[in-house]
């Protein structure tokens, strides 16, 4: 089993900036790939950015330039760096760790307003 917590959501302005945190524990050896995704009100799911455990990342097309998603494996931690944030990035982040099955973290809740 795999636990997945996520931290660093927050309030802030537009433009303004965000490091959201995700901690993997318990069986994390065989943890492929870490994503993160948001849930925007009234919206599904979506994916907004993947990293490998080789550190190869994705983004989607509405943050390109602007997140940036990075792996510590030592300890088990994934980070998504977000600048110039938009009040269409408000939503709720999921962390999600690949292995044989997904495991979800409960989510941080990212409130872009002036």
């Amino acid at each position: 089993q795999v636990q997945v917590e996520e931290s660093g959501g927050g309030l802030v302005q537009p433009g303004g900036s965000l490091r959201l945190s995700c901690r993997a524990s318990g069986d994390v050896s065989r943890i492929n790939d870490m994503v993160w995704y948001r849930q925007a009100p009234g919206k599904e799911r979506d994916w907004v950015a993947r990293i490998t455990r080789a550190g190869v990342t994705r983004y989607a097309e509405s943050v390109k330039g602007r997140f940036t998603i990075s792996r510590d494996n030592a300890k088990s931690t994934v980070y998504l760096e977000m600048i110039n944030l938009k009040l269409e990035d408000t939503a709720v982040y999921y962390c999600c760790a690949e292995r044989n099955r997904n495991f979800w973290g409960q989510g941080t809740q990212v409130t872009v307003s002036s």
